[in-house]
């Protein structure tokens, strides 16, 4: 079965995903931004209402690139340190994203194996600084290396569907020892188009919508990606 991942900014979004079917959320702040740290309050809320899906939390300190200071690393590691002591009541699968970049273009490894390190039993996501990265091939092998559970990735292409190649390239080089989720300008009209075209088992999106003067989450939209990837034909496990 697809795993449907949709990025939300707040609890009330996390809610509305949810109820209509996400099974795992990535929980952000500033998404203009590209998605920074949420707060503690609103990581601990989330924790303890929500029921079933399973939750990532996005640690990165600022927007902009995505080379890692000295002191923005000791922040994500203290974030990383608190996400691990809250209270999870229901006992949801949470995880931690993160990502780093050297000023050459490759992943900083020293950074990423500390996070990892720091997460501890915490399944970590390398996020889509992995997108910038000069040779994604080796960078899988590297956080095989490291340790990373998944990566997310439109194959350094704008959007997923233009890096379908890319990313099942990346699919088979990883094998079963990277989860490779596909992501970037994926809707309901074309998940199936992408989910056939890279081989991937999941999907991750945002789906928004403007209500009363703000970004929220399209449970519909949500819901017609879910539908979408549960009427596909599998695609068999290797």
């Amino acid at each position: 079965m697809t795993t449907v991942e949709i990025c939300v900014s707040d609890v009330p979004t996390a809610l509305v995903a949810e109820a209509a079917g996400a099974d795992r959320l990535e929980l952000c702040a500033d998404l203009g931004q590209g998605g920074t740290t949420p707060s503690l309050g609103t990581v601990e809320v989330a924790l303890r209402t929500l029921r079933r899906a399973a939750v990532r939390v996005m640690v990165r300190p600022r927007g902009g690139d995505f080379r890692v200071s000295e002191v923005e690393e000791q922040v994500m590691l203290a974030d990383i340190a608190a996400i691990r002591g809250l209270p999870n009541p229901h006992g949801l699968a949470v995880g931690v994203v993160v990502g780093a970049l050297t000023t050459a273009g490759d992943l900083d490894l020293a950074v990423l194996r500390r996070l990892i390190e720091a997460a501890g039993p915490l399944p970590v996501t390398v996020h889509k600084a992995f997108d910038e990265v000069r040779d994604q091939l080796q960078a899988v092998e590297d956080l095989v290396d490291l340790g990373a559970d998944a990566v997310l990735t439109s194959g350094g292409a704008p959007t997923a569907l233009a890096g379908a190649p890319r990313i099942a390239a990346l699919r088979e080089r990883a094998g079963d020892r990277l989860r490779v989720i596909a992501g970037g300008g994926i809707r309901s009209h074309n998940v199936r188009q992408v989910l056939a075209e890279t081989g991937a088992r999941e999907v991750h999106l945002r789906a928004p919508v403007r209500r009363d003067g703000r970004e929220a989450t399209d449970g519909d939209e949500v819901r017609r990606v879910v539908d979408a990837t549960r009427a596909r034909t599998p695609v068999q496990d290797r």
